[in-house]
């Protein structure tokens, strides 16, 4: 997706009256991400936590921005306990259930904005989007995700998260973060900002 693509849809979307939505997933383990911290000289902290059967937590959210609206974080979670016969991630069919949430959430039709998962891409997809009107889809280009505002949120999670032992198990850890985005659904200035570092200009071309 290009400058001229980029163009093409907002033009789209502000002729219908869309809100442009950036998708991504993200998951986390009870391994906790990297991050810097202060310590003794010497005195290398150290987090203790077991791989064991930990299970992950899968998250799927977009970022929802409309000229004149607040913009707003959806997003929904899936926990794998590493249990037989239990998804371990966001499939066709959740993602279907995803984007009808946003549209039903949103009240009114929906350009969405993902990269190329399989999911996103195969031919139950293609079919659920040609039979939505209110749905329009966007592919971004293959390993660009500087053009998706949602890897910024997933990066102030993994910010939130470093260093964290969580000693309650996998569903401790899908609280935090549930609570953890709870808190960003009411920051839009901070939404913003991370959109702002896309360097994606979202208000609609001129005629």
């Amino acid at each position: 997706m290009g400058e001229g693509d980029l163009a093409v849809y907002k033009r789209q979307a502000a002729e219908r009256g869309a809100w442009v939505c950036f998708v991504d997933e993200t998951g986390q383990s009870l391994c906790p991400p990297k991050g810097r911290t202060w310590a003794r000289r010497g005195q290398t902290p150290i987090v203790t936590v077991s791989g064991k059967r930990s299970g992950r937590v899968s998250v799927a959210g977009l970022v929802c921005v409309k000229p004149g609206h607040r913009t707003r974080l959806i997003y929904r979670t899936i926990t794998f306990h590493g249990r037989k016969n239990e998804p371990k991630g966001f499939g066709v069919r959740d993602f279907k259930r995803l984007l009808e949430a946003a549209h039903q959430q949103l009240g009114g039709p929906l350009v969405i904005v993902w990269d190329n998962l399989p999911a996103h891409v195969c031919a139950g997809m293609r079919q659920f989007i040609d039979e939505h009107d209110w749905l329009m889809v966007v592919q971004l280009p293959s390993y660009a995700p500087e053009l998706n505002p949602a890897e910024g949120i997933w990066a102030n999670l993994k910010g939130h998260l470093a260093n964290l032992a969580v000693r309650g198990g996998i569903d401790h850890l899908a609280a935090i973060i549930k609570h953890h985005l709870k808190r960003l659904q009411y920051r839009p200035d901070l939404l913003n900002a991370i959109i702002a570092q896309t360097e994606l200009i979202l208000e609609p071309e001129p005629p």
